[in-house]
């Protein structure tokens, strides 16, 4: 068992500050450091096109270029640079699992996906310049959310279907955050789903404080809208854009849909898919799909749960209080995972020069 960590990110301030701040933190951190090595052994199949990157983020949340400008301004980095490493546009990606859950004013999700990507990064925002709406959850790529739940209460989570045939557009983790950042409801979030650029094929589970989800099937050929309280790594209505081999996405889509009329309560459901036990939590670190982390969003109460590694208690944190001001004491969440894989934010030699 390996001891991995998430260090939580307090702050209220602009778009560019908070850019700034980030940048800081960053410089000369393992995270860099590692990320700069993969890439020299996995070269990007994707070019850059700043004036496109700008036109196409600020079309759908202006807040986050002006991130990215205080990134680029803290780190001293080429614009080019920043956006290959966290723009989230035209940038490609590999398989990984993920299992969403939601029910009774609850979504729950595990994050599978492989420890040399993970940055341990968990972030709470609230912008003061107007522009945005305050989020809570882990970040990926930096500006992207793995999930998360905004100040309007509503939650996304995603799963990843494949990389076939991808197109120009935006990466599932930021589009992740700029559904947070600028939708208040799982009808805003629908739409902008289909007008979003992807660049890959994922599915988007969008739930608030209704309590309707919606699974949005994307790929840079089309978008489909069904509703659902599970999902898992395949499509139900886009059946050809899935890949051939299945039996692990049904096999803990299963899992979910039998046990899910048993659930009486959030704890459960987080249960279900936290316990080693049950048949929804996974091992594969190696096959880039093991859990790293659970995560579990209630719109109603507006707190969320957050847990690393598996049959853990999840670390709840009250958002609501949060957003009115009230700082969290806690500034980093522990827990164990089954695996010597290093991470990319806690361990050196965190690249692909020797697979592990």
């Amino acid at each position: 068992m390996k001891t991995i960590y998430s260090t939580i990110t307090q702050f209220r301030g602009s778009h560019y500050d908070f850019g700034v701040m980030q940048g800081e933190k960053l410089r000369d951190s393992l995270s860099v450091i590692n990320r700069e090595n993969q890439w020299k052994v996995r070269k990007p199949r994707f070019s850059i096109n700043v004036e496109e990157a700008k036109q196409a983020i600020t079309r759908f949340a202006p807040g986050v270029w002006e991130e990215l400008n205080g990134l680029q301004d803290a780190l001293q980095w080429p614009i080019e640079r920043v956006l290959k490493e966290f723009g989230g546009y035209r940038v490609d990606y590999v398989r990984s699992g993920c299992s969403v859950l939601t029910g009774d004013h609850y979504l729950i999700r595990n994050y599978d996906y492989h420890p040399k990507t993970y940055e341990g990064r968990y972030m709470l925002y609230q912008p003061t310049d107007g522009v945005g709406y305050a989020i809570i959850g882990p970040s990926q790529r930096v500006t992207g959310r793995m999930d998360g739940m905004n100040e309007k209460g509503l939650a996304i989570g995603y799963n990843f279907m494949h990389r076939k045939n991808p197109g120009d557009g935006f990466i599932c983790c930021m589009i992740g955050r700029l559904i947070l950042e600028s939708c208040a409801n799982v009808t805003e979030a629908v739409e902008m789903l289909k007008e979003i650029p992807h660049r890959h094929s994922f599915s988007y589970i969008v739930y608030d404080g209704n309590g309707e989800t919606y699974i949005i099937e994307t790929s840079p050929r089309g978008v489909e809208v069904r509703q659902s309280n599970a999902c898992t790594n395949h499509f139900e209505i886009m059946k050809h854009e899935n890949r051939n081999h299945l039996v692990d996405s049904k096999r803990r889509l299963d899992a979910m849909q039998m046990k899910q009329h048993e659930l009486s309560s959030a704890h459960e459901a987080f249960r279900l898919l936290n316990d080693r036990d049950k048949g929804v939590f996974s091992d594969l670190y190696s096959s880039w799909a093991g859990t790293i982390h659970t995560s579990a969003y209630l719109p109603r109460e507006m707190k969320a749960w957050f847990a690393l590694g598996g049959d853990q208690g999840p670390t709840v944190i009250d958002f609501r209080k949060w957003l009115d001001g009230e700082e969290l004491k806690i500034e980093r969440i522990t827990g164990n995972v089954d695996t010597n894989i290093p991470f990319l934010h806690m361990n050196e030699g965190a690249d692909w020069f020797q697979s592990k």
